[in-house]
């Protein structure tokens, strides 16, 4: 045999191969082919045109499904809009269940502006507190937190983005046990990715407690496959005690929050509050409940009579069943109608062409714009978005600075002396458009006067950028390169 003949094995492989790929060829050089493929890409554009979305993202999704049909096909399954329209359908038979309970009336009608805007678009009408107390850090909140929870009498209802099966998320686990057993009805409403290191046996105690636990569109293989809510998550921060005590803002339930764990803890803002408003926080929970249990709670014992107080504000829940983007608008709108000063603090800014106008409008216009952003981010691919913004609002005149110590996770916004912004949303397109998110707008010259002081102090603690700043290097490209993927983050 020669020595460089191929065993009759590989010549028969060879041979298999070639005429796999001769038919392959024919296949792909087919007519048929390239009409079937041209009628999935009609049949897709008239799908997603028909969602309606800003033309460069539906042109994007275009281009996607069209030349990774497999793959394309799969992210937008996933991750498409279209998952959000079919949600809005649960989230109204929620509302629809709540109507039908027959719950107290919240609020008055408004027909200022601002109040008017968010009462349009949310449906919740200005509201007032007796009290609202501005909690910095996440030991701060989970020391009030906790002590509202051991003096619960009737009950406790508790959503979070993240709950951590680690010391805080233990004590409070325990702790929300023995309410439970004490006879107080415990709601507990978790994320199912944000918590997803909750396990059934670390939740086992709440439930033989008798504690009901629910989760907000749960990591199982049927919804991830069939109902595919991956992208649109409950990034709410919401505690109602015996319907009279309430907190919300921007932490969650873990050890990264707590100074006490961690020196490197997350620098955030949290808010308690008491009076009317409180009944506005309940009927944002017991939508949120309702929607992932099909469950509703309408006993008197839940909506008790609260003082009316006279700390104006209102609640801004936003989602992604919402397409008039509360959360968004009140940015917009109240950076537009700012007389005097503007200071951001958030620590994901990914801002689109609507805040970016309007933060910039306003430098130009003489006002005093101050933007608060961490300088170590959990993120660097936002963080590196981030950056990419910095020479225009800088060129505007707008201040930047970066806190320096750790990471600050604090979301505020702060307008002339009397309107503060504060909640669990970025500035960011997950938070204006995908996430549940929920803020609370006061427009009470105390609350602003408590939030100037604690960004004043945070400032002293920050950096600010040199106006004139260009990114140099290696650095110029993958900030430019993040900010391409700015309407994903």
């Amino acid at each position: 045999m020669d020595a460089f003949a191929q065993p009759p094995v590989v010549d028969a492989a060879l041979a298999t191969l070639t005429r796999t790929l001769g038919t392959l060829e024919g296949w792909l050089t087919s007519p048929w082919l390239g009409l079937a493929w041209l009628g999935y890409v009609l049949v897709l554009a008239a799908w997603i045109i028909r969602q309606r979305r800003e033309p460069v993202a539906t042109l994007a999704w275009l281009l996607a499904l069209a030349w990774l049909p497999v793959l394309g096909w799969a992210v937008y399954w996933w991750l498409g809009p279209q998952r959000i329209h079919r949600r809005k359908l649960k989230r109204l038979r929620a509302r629809l269940a709540l109507a039908a309970a027959r719950l107290p009336p919240c609020g008055d009608p408004s027909e200022e502006g601002q109040e008017r805007l968010i009462e349009a678009a949310t449906g919740h009408a200005p509201t007032r507190a007796t009290s609202i107390d501005l909690l910095t850090g996440g030991e701060r909140t989970f020391d009030a937190l906790f002590e509202a929870i051991e003096a619960a009498r009737e009950s406790v209802h508790l959503e979070y983005y993240i709950y951590e099966p680690d010391s805080v998320g233990t004590r409070l686990r325990d702790l929300l046990a023995e309410r439970a057993r004490a006879g107080v009805q415990v709601r507990l409403l978790i994320d199912g990715l944000g918590s997803r290191k909750c396990s059934p046996r670390f939740l086992q105690p709440l439930r033989e407690a008798g504690a009901e636990v629910a989760w907000f569109h749960p990591l199982k293989l049927g919804h991830v496959l069939w109902r595919p809510t991956l992208n649109l998550r409950t990034h709410r921060k919401i505690a109602v005690i015996d319907g009279r005590t309430g907190f919300t803002g921007g932490v969650n339930i873990s050890d990264t929050q707590s100074e006490r764990a961690s020196a490197a803890a997350f620098h955030d803002l949290h808010l308690r509050m008491e009076g009317e408003v409180v009944r506005a926080l309940q009927l944002a929970f017991a939508e949120d409940w309702h929607y992932a249990t099909g469950r509703t709670f309408s006993e008197a014992m839940h909506w008790p009579p609260l003082p009316i107080g006279d700390v104006r504000c209102q609640l801004v829940p936003s989602g992604p069943d919402n397409p008039l983007a509360p959360i968004h608008r009140v940015h917009v709108e109240a950076l537009h109608n700012a007389k005097r000063r503007v200071w951001l603090m958030t620590p994901y800014f990914v801002p689109d062409a609507a805040v970016l106008l309007a933060l910039t409008s306003a430098a130009l216009s003489g006002l005093d714009v101050r933007l608060l952003l961490p300088r170590r981010n959990d993120n660097r691919l936002v963080r590196a978005a981030a950056r990419s913004f910095y020479p225009e609002l800088l060129e505007a005149g707008v201040r930047v600075f970066e806190f320096q110590p750790r990471m600050l996770h604090g979301k505020a916004l702060l307008v002339d002396d009397e309107i503060a912004l504060i909640g669990s949303a970025n500035v960011d397109p997950r938070s204006f458009w995908l996430n549940f998110e929920l803020s609370v707008l006061a427009r009470d010259a105390r609350v602003a006067a408590r939030l100037a002081a604690r960004i004043s102090e945070d400032l002293e603690q920050s950096k600010e950028v040199p106006r004139g700043w260009q990114p140099s290097g290696l650095q110029a490209y993958t900030d430019s390169a993040a900010r391409l993927l700015a309407p994903l983050l």
